[in-house]
């Protein structure tokens, strides 16, 4: 992936022009993104495409979220908005993902798109934004494309046109950093750890890694995606493309909400397998305890900013097309004025894909996993101008780089009663969608 010419690391604050103005419904959002740097969030054909870079924020570090909610801040009070839609998703966007380790050497990021394309109930728009303070610097690649295909430059009504989607391709994603032997020895001196001492949980993820050619189109893989796992947010930030079910946090105007996953089992060949699994899932004590942890560590970090905050009594079966997984959702009311970005913050890690306590089970990751998660398991989403915004865990991921290696990761939650065996085919499952998607 190269590098578009707009990339712009900020240094001080950018004040940016943002113009949103309705457009005649908008069915399809992927035709429209860059072939080989995508971005974009969908979930049942709803979300924010964007094209090109207007602005680039880089974060490191332990407070990478806290640095990127207060950059955003700033460049909310620097920005001219002219808002005609008023909708989630309108107005002055940023997308983000974040790193999952406070050690990793991944770049967190919030990327603003030159024009942002959205679509929800059945109303779409589009945002344009320019830096006012740096005009000099030319639009991005794909942003002069679309301008070019338009036929009238500076038009800011003309919808881009949509690209064609290049050959299709399969990739063979192979073992990568452990194999099955090396996975099922991490998770049996895992179990043996907290079986010792005062660890309740520890999620292990391993790898799977291929090489996608240069000519390749990433979207046919997010349409994949898209069509397979409607139910679950379809993502694509700075090379992190994937299809999560879990959604860390998710504030419009106001409300707070989120849902928690933890506890998975595959499912049954035909309907009567497939009940057959979903009730063991709901009779399994290790998947309800596994569960619990989660849930627990989701509703302390969310109740100082809620104080109405209410979690479901007993968690339900989530049907996916390929998995069953113990769900609980969480909602309340905010009430000290904290960002989505602000929440994310509070939020991350989950004992869902960390451990539980935290920092020991972070520790024992860093111990038995022998690679850099980046961005898997971290906050991917988006933020808008208000703070509201949509965040889930990147899960079902994989990370592509500029020269087209590309990783995809998985995990599993390790209790006392874990069987390494089992374990190791939950990872095989939840691979799947990515498997597909690019295999």
């Amino acid at each position: 992936m190269t590098a578009p010419s707009t990339t712009r690391r900020a240094t001080g604050v950018t004040a940016l022009s943002v113009e949103t103005t309705p457009l005649d419904d908008v069915r399809h959002l992927v035709p429209f993104l860059d072939s080989r740097r995508p971005l974009v969030w969908i979930r049942k054909g709803e979300g924010i495409a964007g094209i090109g870079e207007a602005l680039r924020l880089e974060f490191r570090g332990p407070d990478r979220i806290r640095q990127a909610s207060d950059a955003w801040r700033a460049t909310v009070q620097a920005a001219t908005v002219t808002d005609a839609v008023r909708t989630p998703g309108t107005g002055l966007v940023a997308f983000g993902t974040f790193a999952f380790d406070d050690e990793s050497s991944a770049t967190s990021v919030l990327i603003v798109p030159e024009v942002v394309l959205g679509r929800r109930g059945g109303r779409s728009w589009i945002t344009r934004i320019t830096p006012t303070d740096d005009a000099a610097i030319p639009e991005s690649d794909a942003a002069a494309s679309s301008r070019a295909d338009r036929g009238r430059p500076g038009s800011r009504t003309d919808l881009p046109r949509p690209i064609a989607f290049g050959d299709e391709y399969r990739l063979s994603l192979l073992p990568a950093g452990l194999d099955e032997g090396g996975y099922e020895a991490a998770v049996a001196t895992a179990v043996e750890r907290i079986r010792e001492h005062d660890l309740s949980k520890v999620v292990l993820a391993r790898e799977l890694s291929a090489h996608l050619p240069l000519e390749s189109d990433v979207r046919r893989a997010l349409v994949e995606l898209a069509l397979g796992y409607p139910d679950c947010w379809t993502f694509a930030v700075d090379g992190l493309v994937g299809s999560s079910p879990e959604t860390l946090v998710r504030v419009h105007h106001g409300t707070v909400t989120a849902r928690v996953l933890a506890g998975t089992m595959s499912r049954g060949r035909d309907a009567e397998s497939d009940r057959a699994s979903a009730e063991a899932l709901a009779g399994s004590a290790k998947d309800q305890g596994e569960h619990r942890f989660a849930v627990s560590s989701v509703l302390d970090a969310l109740r100082p900013h809620s104080a109405d905050l209410a979690a479901s009594d007993e968690p339900f079966t989530l049907k996916l097309p390929n998995l069953w997984h113990l769900a609980t959702d969480i909602a309340g009311t905010l009430s000290d004025g904290s960002s989505s970005l602000d929440l994310a913050d509070a939020l991350h890690p989950t004992a869902a894909v960390a451990g539980t306590p935290t920092p020991e089970a972070v520790a024992l990751i860093r111990e038995l996993e022998p690679f850099d998660r980046g961005r898997y398991a971290g906050p991917v989403g988006w933020v808008g101008g208000d703070g509201d915004g949509e965040w889930a865990i990147a899960l079902r991921c994989a990370q592509l780089t500029e020269s087209g290696d590309l990783t995809a990761y998985a995990g599993a939650g390790i209790v006392a009663d874990s069987d390494p065996a089992r374990e190791y085919a939950e990872t095989t499952m939840k691979f799947r969608p990515i498997v597909e998607a690019f295999g």
